[in-house]
């Protein structure tokens, strides 16, 4: 799921994502635009990660969403609904149509057309088992569905996730994820929420560069986990993290076979991932495939909240309880988009074109790892990549400063995107993105490391 912070703290967190910011926070607007804003900041309750808002959307079609001065920006970010792109005709067609036939809500013990054919259809693309499916609001509730339907199958009680991950902003999903930008200041959170160290092979505190001893390490630290809780229901993480940082398969077949052996659910949470953003329709298809699968964020088209868990066929053991008891569970106008979010991802190719054109991306920022000593390390997979800052290569410190002068400047020719941990480019595109404005992704982000004279060229 989309990540707010992570390992630096909560400061790390703000300042970072005030950096995705246009300059000025605000300044050069239109007398409309300003007066929008101000009246925002009137009326809506303030939080870190949303306020101050710098600029007003008024339109947003394809890669870019475009302000009322007529600016444009191509959106790597997105908050990650924007897998098939914005206002895509199939999804406005989905919507239309359910504004047509007059089927906008089924109220609760009705079912519709449109709900179930969308429960059949993400069945027969999700990885092999995964047979059931519920469907919610948002993401959070989502992964609350899937801590819950663990635990009442397991009969368990505890939840193992990896530090300073995001899995929702509800009080469960709080606990079980680890970013304490969304944990602190709560004071005591849900029982038996237990957390590992996160497998990041670019910065383990040992210095180890080979990547069999390094997963070998993440892993006892699992087992050692698992054999001193057996009251653990579910291990939940994502298939790639939010970092960007790609697992082996080989770490995944170690960690599943480890949950198998201890009677453990493995949750992942592909809110941000999934319908091809990894260059599979699922991260998991990569690695293996796990218990409880939870998807969002692009599953609403770009157009609605909606979210949802799928499920092994053996885990269909809670009929005697409600776990997703929402009022939207089977809306039906939701369900119409979610289905044309699919259906536009296997139209229009989308996962190969994810795999292809993450191929070229990953390539150009590897160019910019050879020209600038800063851009320590270039990591992800398919559409799904991250850039990380750092003060020189050998220390590894995060150079949250450059990061943000270069977010800064991205902004100001028309590219958006979003940091994480303070100093990590988040990139996260549309996948209808074409080559061309990956290209003119790459070449503003160069002109950013030239300009600022934040990076050293190699040999100067």
């Amino acid at each position: 799921m989309t990540r707010a912070g992570g390992p630096g703290g909560s400061s790390a967190v703000n300042q970072g994502e005030r950096g995705g910011l246009p300059p000025g926070s605000g300044t050069g607007l239109d007398a409309a635009t300003r007066d929008l804003v101000e009246r925002d900041a009137a009326v809506f309750l303030h939080q870190a990660l949303s306020t101050p808002v710098a600029n007003a959307v008024v339109r947003a079609e394809g890669c870019r969403i475009h302000d009322a001065a007529g600016r444009s920006y191509l959106d790597l970010h997105g908050n990650g609904v924007h897998t098939v792109g914005y206002h895509h005709p199939a999804v406005v067609a989905a919507i239309e149509d359910c504004l047509r036939d007059g089927l906008l809500f089924a109220p609760r013990r009705f079912t519709n057309l449109p709900a179930v054919r969308l429960a059949e259809k993400l069945v027969s693309v999700a990885p092999a088992g995964l047979g059931r499916v519920l469907f919610c609001p948002g993401g959070s509730e989502a992964v609350e569905m899937a801590v819950m339907l663990a635990k009442l199958h397991t009969g368990r009680w505890k939840t193992l996730a990896y530090h300073g991950t995001f899995h929702g902003a509800g009080f469960q999903a709080v606990s079980v994820g680890a970013d304490p930008h969304f944990r602190d200041g709560l004071g005591p959170l849900l029982p038996g929420a237990l957390h590992l160290e996160l497998p990041d092979p670019y910065r383990n505190p040992w210095g180890w560069t080979d990547r069999e001893r390094i997963d070998a390490e993440y892993v006892r630290q699992l087992r050692v986990q698992l054999e001193q809780n057996p009251d653990v229901a579910a291990v939940i993480s994502e298939a790639v993290f939010y970092n960007s940082t790609v697992p082996t398969r080989a770490f995944w077949e170690q960690v599943r076979d480890l949950c198998t052996r201890h009677g453990v659910l493995l949750i992942f949470d592909e809110i941000y991932t999934a319908f091809g953003r990894t260059g599979a329709m699922f991260a998991a298809e990569h690695f293996v495939t796990p218990d409880i699968l939870v998807v969002g964020k692009g599953f609403g088209g770009a157009a609605v909240p909606f979210a949802g868990i799928l499920a092994r066929e053996e885990l269909n053991s809670a009929a005697h309880k409600s776990i997703g008891h929402y009022t939207h569970e089977k809306n039906p106008l939701c369900c119409a988009v979610a289905m044309a979010v699919i259906e536009t991802v296997e139209r229009e190719g989308l996962v190969q074109r994810a795999r292809d054109l993450g191929h070229h991306f990953l390539a150009g920022l590897e160019d910019l790892q050879a020209e600038f000593e800063c851009v320590g390390n270039v990591t992800g997979l398919g559409l799904n990549l991250a850039v990380d800052l750092v003060t020189d290569r050998e220390s590894r410190g995060r150079d949250g400063e450059t990061a943000a002068r270069l977010l800064a400047f991205a902004m100001e020719r028309g590219v958006s995107f979003k940091l994480i941990q303070g100093n990590v480019l988040n990139l996260k595109p549309p996948l209808v993105i074409s080559r061309g404005e990956i290209d003119e992704v790459v070449g503003t982000l160069r002109h950013g490391l030239r300009t600022l004279g934040a990076a050293r060229p190699r040999g100067a």
